[in-house]
């Protein structure tokens, strides 16, 4: 007791005074609280309020730390003085501090039922305890004027939390520990399992193999066995095939050399015959040829006599053409002479008419040969020569 702290017996005798009043507070309000809100009829109206209440709060602190930062980009932008910064960053700190209590504070109100009893009861019996904590400590300051029960008192709720602590954080690490443990079985067995279907799986594949060998292998035994089978029976049957095939052809071949026998007894009978045929007819040719010679021989003679005497005739009717040809051409260049003299001597006809026309029109205009003026008296030539002086000249000033 010698190292508790000690207050002075006015100061003790004022803190007593507190917590008696506190006692006396706190006495009251676990006799009015109920045990539960849920039955009455205003708990709505209750919870409802404490909630704008909450909400309200959480609007205001958004608020500020959005004005705060607002504050804190346009500080930024203007100014580049450190302490500014650094205040403008507390006031940040500061509210966002705030605003993350109070969002804390929201969501546990929010997952919490006020109007369950299992929370009055842990209000009334935490009252219970605080009243009682006082009532001791008020004890304490009026007799001994020291609070040695209310240290002892936040030591040991301290020291219960931190044992409470402790031990939510040893379940929390065995909890993880049990589900890292759990989730490495599952995982072991599920290897093991894996594992297992593998080997069964390669069982049953290495005796799907086996019973595939040993069907494989009968099959290729009997279809080795029918093979050969065949093959001996095939081949028996081709020789017997072939000799058969042999013998038909033999007598095919002496039937082909009866036949061939009796053909060519016959060719070489017909071919004699054909010979005394052919031996008459040629010695009818042969005097039909002599006799045909002869007289074509005397033909050719005759011919060759005739076409001499039609030369000659020909080179005479040769020349008398050329002759009249000659002839001919010549009457048709005096022709063609006649008729170009003649068209000649039109163009120098029409020329000359042309020429005696333009001549005589000329005396006529120039007054030459026998189309001269006749001459006239001279008083009369005078008198017509003023008159028509006159007139020209009258002629002239119109």
């Amino acid at each position: 007791m010698s190292g508790a702290p000690m207050l002075t017996g006015v100061d003790a005798i004022h803190v007593a005074t507190v917590f008696e009043d506190c006692i006396d507070q706190l006495a009251t309000l676990g006799r009015i609280m109920p045990t539960s809100f849920e039955f009455r009829p205003d708990a709505l109206e209750i919870v409802r309020g404490e909630l704008n209440q909450i909400v309200d709060c959480q609007v205001q602190l958004e608020r500020r730390y959005q004005s705060v930062l607002i504050k804190k980009i346009e500080m930024l932008g203007v100014t580049k003085n450190p302490e500014k910064l650094l205040n403008i960053e507390k006031e940040v700190l500061n509210a966002g501090g705030d605003l993350k209590n109070s969002t804390h504070i929201f969501g546990r109100t929010l997952k919490q039922n006020p109007l369950t009893a299992d929370n009055l009861n842990k209000i009334q019996d935490d009252r219970a305890y605080v009243e009682n904590v006082v009532t001791a400590t008020m004890t304490e300051l009026v007799q001994n004027c020291s609070f040695e029960s209310l240290i002892e008192a936040v030591r040991a709720e301290k020291q219960r939390k931190a044992s409470l602590q402790s031990t939510i954080q040893k379940e929390q690490d065995g909890r993880k520990k049990v589900k890292e443990l759990q989730k490495q079985l599952i995982d072991v067995k599920k290897e093991r399992e894996v594992e297992v279907q593998q080997r069964k799986e390669m069982i049953s594949h290495l005796k799907d193999q086996l019973q595939e060998m040993k069907a494989k292998t009968n099959m290729e035994g009997k279809y080795i066995k029918k093979c050969a089978d065949v093959a001996v029976a095939q081949s028996q049957k081709k020789c017997f095939l072939t000799e058969k095939e042999m013998k038909d052809e033999i007598e095919k071949l002496h039937h082909k050399t009866d036949e061939e026998n009796r053909a060519h007894k016959e060719i070489l009978k017909y071919l004699q015959e054909h010979q005394s045929d052919l031996e008459k007819k040629l010695d009818f040719w042969i005097e039909k040829y002599e006799t045909d010679k002869e007289a074509k021989q005397k033909e050719l003679d005759t011919l060759k006599q005739t076409k001499a005497k039609d030369l000659e005739k020909l080179q005479e009717l040769t020349k008398l053409y050329k002759e009249y040809e000659q002839i001919v051409v010549e009457d048709r260049i005096e022709k063609e002479k006649a008729r170009r003299k003649a068209e000649q001597e039109a163009i120098e006809l029409k020329a000359s008419i042309k020429l005696q026309s333009w001549w005589r029109g000329v005396m006529v205009r120039k007054g030459f040969g026998p189309f001269g003026k006749k001459k006239k008296k001279r008083g009369k030539g005078k008198g017509k020569k003023k008159g028509k002086g006159k007139g020209g000249k009258k002629g002239k000033k119109k």
